[in-house]
C-alpha cells in the first residue's frame, strides 16, 4: 500500500463525526504557535507544530510527540490503533506531516483536507469557501 493510500483525507465534518464517534481519536493542530494562538483552533485539539517559527524548520520531535500522546490513551488491541487526525491552515502541511507519521509506522492517520481556514477565495481571503470554522464546528481563540 502506498503512502497516498494510507493517508486518509477527511472533510471537516467527517473529522468531527469521527472525533464524536471514537473517544480514542486525537485531533492534532500542526500549525505554528502564532496560528494556533491568534487565528484560533478547534476545541479539544492538541497543538504540536509541524513547522514553527523562528526558523521554520520541521519539528524534529513531531513524531515522538505524537507517540507520547498515543501512549497516554487506553487502547484494547482488538480496537486497533487510535485515529490521529491532523489539521493545518488549508490541508497541505498535514499531507507531509501525515506521511512522516506513516513512515514511522503510526497507522490510522487522517488529515483534514480543507484545514482550519480553507483555500483562498477570489479576493485572496480564507475562511469563505471551506475549513473547520467555515462549517461552524467548535473552535476557540486565545
Amino acid at each position: 500500500m502506498t503512502q497516498k493510500e494510507q493517508l486518509k483525507g477527511l472533510t471537516p465534518l467527517e473529522a468531527y463525526e469521527l472525533l464524536e464517534s471514537d473517544p480514542r481519536a486525537i485531533l492534532v493542530d500542526i500549525r505554528s504557535n502564532m496560528e494556533f494562538l491568534f487565528v484560533g483552533h478547534p476545541k479539544g485539539s492538541v497543538h504540536i507544530p509541524w513547522i514553527d517559527e523562528p526558523d521554520w524548520v520541521v519539528n524534529p520531535d513531531f513524531v515522538t510527540d505524537i507517540r507520547q500522546i498515543l501512549l497516554g490513551g487506553v487502547c484494547e488491541e482488538a480496537e486497533g490503533p487510535a485515529p490521529v487526525i491532523l489539521i493545518c491552515r488549508s490541508g497541505k502541511r498535514t499531507v507531509e506531516a501525515g506521511h512522516a507519521l506513516i513512515d514511522a509506522d503510526i497507522s490510522s492517520v487522517y488529515h483534514i483536507t480543507e484545514g482550519f481556514e480553507g483555500e483562498l477565495d477570489e479576493n485572496h481571503q480564507r475562511g469563505t469557501t471551506g475549513g473547520w470554522r467555515f462549517h461552524g464546528l467548535p473552535w476557540k481563540q486565545c
